[in-house]
């Protein structure tokens, strides 16, 4: 028994292809399946299904067809698994620069259905943990140089130490229920906006 029913969309202008991979997914326990064979209007689809899991299945792409799935997968953030006949060099590159989860080239058999999906599955939400961690990253170390610049303008104007200076930040972070970076991007805005003219020029 399946720990959560997942909301799978297809997506296959080819009627017979979408019942290989329909059949592989209803045979491998999954019940929430939706086809859709007009790609047209596809994003507003997506938008009102909500699914949890994208199957492409493009028969004979052209540049421009393979683009817009490409661009759909930027905007959607779910986990795609997107089979093709053929394919080269770029278009495998690009399916990864556009975050395609799975991309499988002519290997449309319904027994390897579920195992694609569950690749795609585990690697979209893989890349997404990667993802938030590096934000997180991100965030500290803006916040660092943050404190940092904020520590020198009241060791500057208060003749404190560093030690000093970071009790205070943190003390008036726990006064007002702010964290600490937000206390030293509201210092140092506010040392910006009372400096004289002269020290503002470069």
């Amino acid at each position: 028994m399946l720990a959560k029913a997942l909301s799978i969309l297809v997506i296959d202008e080819n009627q017979i292809r979408a019942s290989i991979i329909e059949a592989g997914l209803r045979e491998a326990g999954h019940e929430r399946v939706t086809v859709v064979h007009d790609v047209n209007g596809i994003a507003r689809r997506i938008a009102d299904l909500a699914p949890d899991v994208i199957v492409i299945d493009l028969e004979n792409p052209n540049r421009d067809m393979l683009e817009n799935m490409f661009q759909l997968s930027r905007v959607v953030k779910r986990p795609i698994a997107m089979f093709v006949d053929r394919s080269d060099q770029a278009s495998i590159e690009a399916a990864v620069e556009a975050g395609v989860s799975a991309y499988v080239v002519d290997g449309l058999k319904r027994e390897r259905v579920k195992p694609i999906l569950d690749m795609a599955i585990s690697r979209f939400n893989a890349f997404s943990r990667m993802s938030r961690e590096l934000e997180e990253l991100r965030g500290e170390l803006e916040n660092r140089k943050l404190v940092d610049r904020a520590k020198g303008i009241l060791m500057a104007s208060r003749s404190v130490t560093e030690s000093e200076a970071y009790a205070l930040l943190r003390k008036a972070a726990m006064n007002e229920n702010r964290t600490i970076g937000e206390v030293a991007r509201s210092l140092i805005t506010a040392a910006g906006l009372l400096a004289p003219p002269e020290d503002k020029r470069p």
